[in-house]
């Protein structure tokens, strides 16, 4: 029987599917206008990946900012299902004690302890700078694709700061930046030292206890990691598919659910 984590996000939708312990397949789409035929698709594509039939599904929970929108056995913060993904992903290494997740339209940072139980969090959910979608302004100010912004700033040779740490403003900044000549490499890294800047004064408004565990679709981003690394001074722990950490999470949480479930229906 197959437990679902589905994490409907501002920018993309996730899904991770868990059979017992272990992690049969997962997906990642846009989410676009309708939370419900994202998840559904999304859905639909981990178990083409797994080999799987919907009629196996068991036991479904949902996280993210829309998972009230969409059909599930429950739903769950996406603090907590974060941290259940990181500790399951962490789990042949050191656990991780610091969770840095930079979402679309906002960017966490939570402390859990040995045990993977979430001790405290800061979010920064209410302006664009230091999330995802401050990535995609800036690329497209800069006119590369999202996915070339961290190869590009690793070429970087001067450096260059952005000083605005509001998303409207940093977009005039580096246009005129762009104006005087300098080059796009050194405007993007300068841009990943920014939000570097942003999420590392989250970080240390809770405290920063290694392992730190980086995911969320930013995570993918070269040029990122290397400016929070050198902001945070430690090395960061990447998972393979940061973008569904949260995803898996909520699937482990469901399998122990269906566990759960199973042994008091026994």
């Amino acid at each position: 029987m197959l437990a679902v984590g589905l994490d409907i996000g501002s920018t993309t939708t996730k899904a991770a599917l868990i059979e017992g312990d272990a992690i049969l397949g997962h997906a990642v789409q846009a989410t676009g206008a309708n939370c419900r035929r994202a998840a559904e698709t999304v859905l639909g594509e981990a178990l083409r990946v797994a080999d799987r039939g919907a009629e196996e599904i068991a036991y479904t929970l949902a996280t993210g900012y829309g998972r009230r929108l969409v059909e599930a056995d429950a739903t769950i913060s996406e603090i907590t299902a974060n941290a259940a993904g990181a500790r399951r992903l962490t789990r042949d290494g050191a656990p991780a004690r610091t969770i840095i997740d930079i979402g679309g339209q906002d960017s966490k940072v939570i402390a859990v302890d040995a045990e993977g139980v979430v001790q405290n969090f800061a979010m920064n959910d209410k302006c664009a700078a230091g999330t995802g979608r401050f990535l995609e302004v800036m690329s497209r100010i800069v006119e590369t694709d999202l996915d070339r912004l961290g190869p590009l700033s690793l070429a970087s040779t001067e450096r260059v700061s952005i000083s605005s740490i509001c998303t409207v403003f940093a977009e005039t900044e580096v246009v005129s930046l762009l104006a005087e000549g300098r080059q796009a490499p050194d405007i993007i890294a300068g841009v990943h030292r920014s939000i570097a800047k942003r999420v590392g004064d989250l970080a240390r408004s809770i405290g920063i206890a290694e392992p730190v565990f980086f995911d969320g679709g930013p995570a993918l981003n070269a040029g990122l990691r290397r400016a929070l690394e050198e902001e945070l001074q430690v090395s960061l722990v990447v998972p393979e598919h940061p973008q569904v950490a949260t995803a898996i999470g909520a699937a482990v949480l469901a399998a122990t659910r269906l566990t759960r479930r199973l042994s008091d229906g026994a």
